[in-house]
């Protein structure tokens, strides 16, 4: 199963997806994209992607072979991240015929009813989600 995060401005995010997807799904084939060299440098010290890559083609291009995009609820919306999130991006990852599993985060002038900041509860349903998904294909 090949899973595809993304992440951008600080890559905090991506990087305890990363920790999180690799301890529930130890076989995956998982790529990290980094819409910026900092948010990929801190995925890259996870040390749990089998690629990393940067930037608005790295996304688009990586959007075409996942089965799985996991990251913030921005990476789908245009303009997100203040600005870090082009229309291509967000095009790419809504348009991928792959399951997405996105991470609401009320950030940067957008509020998802429901949410509360920074829950674990969020990472840890994600995380039981991406697993189901696992077992399910695997």
């Amino acid at each position: 199963m090949n899973i595809l995060v993304i992440d951008g401005q600080g890559g905090r995010l991506g990087r305890r997806l990363l920790e999180c997807i690799r301890k529930v799904c130890p076989d995956a084939d998982i790529t990290a994209v980094g819409t910026n060299s900092i948010a990929t440098q801190n995925m890259l010290n996870a040390g749990c992607a089998n690629q990393l890559a940067t930037g608005e083609n790295a996304v688009i291009v990586a959007c075409r072979t996942a089965q799985i995009i996991v990251g913030p609820f921005g990476i789908a919306t245009a303009d997100a991240m203040m600005g870090e999130i082009s229309p291509a991006m967000a095009n790419a990852v809504a348009s991928s015929g792959a399951y997405r599993v996105l991470i609401p985060m009320n950030l940067c002038n957008t509020y998802v009813a429901g949410v509360t900041r920074g829950s674990a509860a969020i990472l840890e349903d994600a995380m039981n989600h991406i697993r189901e998904l696992m077992e399910k294909h695997g």
